[in-house]
């Protein structure tokens, strides 16, 4: 939870800058609504450790299964800096962890699969080349990563900071519907520590299409 407390006091502040930041112009900020759907391609999960009674006891990598991932959006760009802007967003996927071999201390055990699903909520910072059709865009920011486990009926929760970056293009249809694809890449730290027993890093790759309406 101190970690989850971090990244909202981050979250926060963002936002607060950002409101500052309207009020003292005259001019209305462009507002965008979107929503998203793709594919997640997930790395495995790496450098995974024992928690509890097993703490200390390095494991081989987890293979993730592919996902399809979902989400919406929320943003501005500022009219007197019109390259910069920040949005909010908020996707799900569910990449499982494949039945597969598990290895420590060189003893491995046959069979080991549980599901998983990440929903993040991030904030991001973006920039974009302001065409009046055609606008590439990148941006980066904090991603609060709320991740559930089930293995054998039992299940573990684990709220943690990460990384959200992304790239894409945009695609405006009319003045004020655009197309766009993007590319996403996630990273976080889970700790599973009940049903599951075990903590890792978390890293995906997602690549989505969507529509945004600007107003």
């Amino acid at each position: 939870m101190r970690r989850l407390g971090h990244a909202l006091g981050l979250s926060s502040l963002l936002v607060g800058l950002c409101c500052v930041t309207l009020s003292g112009r005259s001019a209305q900020a462009e507002l965008y609504v979107a929503g998203q759907i793709g594919y997640t391609s997930p790395g495995d999960l790496s450098s995974v450790q024992g928690t509890g009674a097993i703490s200390g006891l390095s494991f081989s990598d987890l293979k993730l299964h592919d996902s399809i991932v979902y989400g919406a959006k929320v943003g501005y760009y500022l009219p007197s800096v019109n390259w910069l802007g920040i949005e909010t967003e908020m996707f799900d996927t569910t990449p499982h962890v494949k039945q597969q071999p598990i290895t420590a201390l060189g003893v491995t055990v046959p069979a080991l699969g549980f599901n998983l699903n990440v929903f993040t909520w991030a904030i991001n910072a973006l920039v974009r080349y302001p065409g009046k059709q055609f606008q590439p865009y990148a941006g980066v920011g904090l991603g609060v990563f709320f991740a559930e486990a089930k293995f054998q009926g039992q299940s573990d929760k684990d709220v943690a900071p990460g990384l959200n970056a992304l790239a894409g293009l945009r695609y405006f249809a009319t003045d004020h519907i655009a197309l766009f694809a993007e590319y996403k890449y996630n990273r976080a730290a889970f700790e599973l520590p009940d049903a599951i027993g075990l903590k890792a890093d978390y890293s995906a790759n997602h690549f989505l299409g969507g529509v945004s309406f600007h107003f």
